[in-house]
């Protein structure tokens, strides 16, 4: 997956901000806080896992498809991602 321990730290925070934002989610939802406040919780999630799925398949399609040294794994590489484009986008 990545490549660097700077872009794997990168992506943990971003996955632990949205567990954070899931868990206010909760919390909104057990102190019966209003519609509007837990649909705004919601969409910030949302974004904040488009933002993820973005950076994976950047980090995906270049250390996978565009570098030359997988060469050999490319097609398989690109069968990868047209799958988690497709599961992602149900």
């Amino acid at each position: 997956m990545t490549h660097t321990i700077r872009e794997k730290n990168k992506l943990l925070n971003r996955v632990r901000r949205i567990r954070g934002q899931i868990e206010a989610v909760e919390r909104s939802l057990e102190n019966e806080k209003g519609c509007t406040e837990a649909l705004h919780l919601v969409a910030v999630i949302r974004g904040a896992i488009s933002g993820l799925m973005a950076e994976v398949l950047e980090d995906h399609i270049r250390n996978h498809i565009t570098d030359p040294s997988h060469e050999s794994n490319i097609a398989n590489a690109k069968e990868e991602l047209i799958d988690a484009i497709k599961s992602y986008l149900k």
